[in-house]
């Protein structure tokens, strides 16, 4: 069995006006390669209050058009709040991106941008879900992204166990963990308190609403399984497009011509295989280049082709090459075709040099998207799992966080 997600709020961009959540906008096609970091590598900023946040960008037309950003606090739904901005944000958002600068000795060329938030127009006052967005001078919105600001007053511990419930031995994984209070007085915390948790910073799969089972103290205890259980996956498969000239154990075979073209071995089904340990970022990438010094303005764009064996288990269906690359996004500019001369699903995607995690999913006529058809799931699989706390006490008016676990499943256990 499958892991089946039906309309991803990732994947389905339109808001109606039944419904005042702030999804992530996928970005248009001049705009690519956004890095979304904190303190870590991790391209999802969870960051303390009092830190930064660093997005970057790129915009192929190099035309040095004007970009701006707002910043909206969003509750545990991530609707938005009822702060006010003067309420959550020191100083004022709606501000020009004025570090920016144009590519150099590429042959696709760009402009780059960078914001660090906090800065010195605005800074962040509270904990919580926020939205980053980005508009062009023409007040359009071009993209969105989340973030997330804790305040460090409760310590969560968290383990990986194997699923106990037969059906999925071997295919999932189970978080258990637990919350004890060190800066914060919880009083009535089944009330207070709210849990998201996370598999690689997945939003689509995120578990919602979970209560703790029990009480030990003031230590709050979730050992569930399935309610906690994720799918494994399989490794991510990858490329390194650092050195444009040279082929690696991915990359077949490279052509100039426009632009590099960057050729991938044809990819196979691994579902019926068994595990192989294969390290990889989960799902993540890093922009490098040994072209150049700076990465950001020296790396150059290449036409990466991906391809896949069609078999029955695709039909009419689609298939799409998705990653932390491009948000997870399924569009047509990453959906594959079938080639008939080969008789492969094919595809190409423009893509700045470095080290690119990805996979293929499939989704079905009815909306349904399989994330690990293709690749297979496995209990012995490497992913991080983290788990943001909330809480809002009685008459406040918005979620903060109160501090996050983490949990790698590479310590899984029985």
């Amino acid at each position: 069995m499958q892991v089946k997600l039906k309309h991803l709020p990732f994947f389905f961009w339109s808001l109606t006006a039944f419904s005042q959540a702030q999804l992530e906008v996928p970005e248009p096609e001049h705009i690519k390669t956004i890095t979304f970091k904190g303190p870590t590598d991790d391209q999802f900023p969870i960051i303390q209050l009092g830190d930064r946040i660093q997005l970057e960008f790129d915009d192929l037309t190099a035309s040095e058009q004007d970009y701006y950003y707002r910043i909206v606090h969003c509750d545990y739904n991530w609707e938005r709040s009822q702060l006010l901005k003067s309420q959550y944000l020191k100083g004022v958002d709606n501000q020009r991106i004025i570090n920016y600068e144009n590519s150099y000795t590429t042959l696709q060329p760009y402009s780059n941008y960078r914001l660090t938030l906090p800065n010195g127009q605005v800074g962040f006052k509270v904990s919580g879900n926020y939205m980053l967005e980005i508009y062009n001078s023409n007040d359009e919105l071009q993209f969105s992204r989340r973030f997330i600001i804790y305040k460090d007053l409760v310590q969560v511990a968290a383990t990986v166990k194997r699923s106990r419930d037969f059906e999925f031995i071997g295919k999932k994984q189970s978080v258990q963990f637990s919350i004890r209070p060190s800066g914060i007085n919880l009083i009535n915390p089944k009330k207070e308190v709210k849990v998201i948790l996370l598999q690689n910073y997945h939003w689509p799969t995120a578990r919602y609403n979970l209560p703790p089972q029990y009480t030990i103290g003031n230590e709050l205890i979730y050992r569930y399984d399935q309610q906690t259980a994720f799918y494994g996956g399989n490794e991510f498969l990858n490329f390194d497009s650092s050195d444009l000239r040279a082929p690696t154990s991915m990359i077949s075979t490279i052509e100039m011509k426009e632009l590099y073209h960057h050729y991938l071995f044809t990819n196979r089904y691994r579902a019926d295989d068994k595990y192989t340990y294969f390290p990889d970022i989960n799902g993540d990438f890093l922009v490098r280049t040994l072209q150049g010094v700076d990465s950001s303005r020296e790396a150059e764009y290449t036409w990466v082709h991906f391809s896949l064996p069609y078999t029955d288990l695709i039909g009419l269906d689609n298939v799409y090459v998705f990653g932390k690359f491009n948000n997870y996004a399924l569009q047509d500019l990453n959906r594959m075709e079938f080639d008939e001369a080969s008789g492969k699903m094919k595809t190409k995607l423009l893509l700045k040099q470095g080290f690119y995690n990805f996979k293929y999913v499939i989704q079905r006529a009815d909306g349904m998207v399989e994330l690990n058809s293709v690749s297979g799931t496995f209990d012995y699989t490497e992913n991080i799992y983290t788990i943001l706390v909330y809480y809002r006490d009685f008459g406040d008016i918005y979620d903060s966080i109160i501090g996050i676990g983490t949990a790698n499943s590479s310590t899984i256990s029985n």
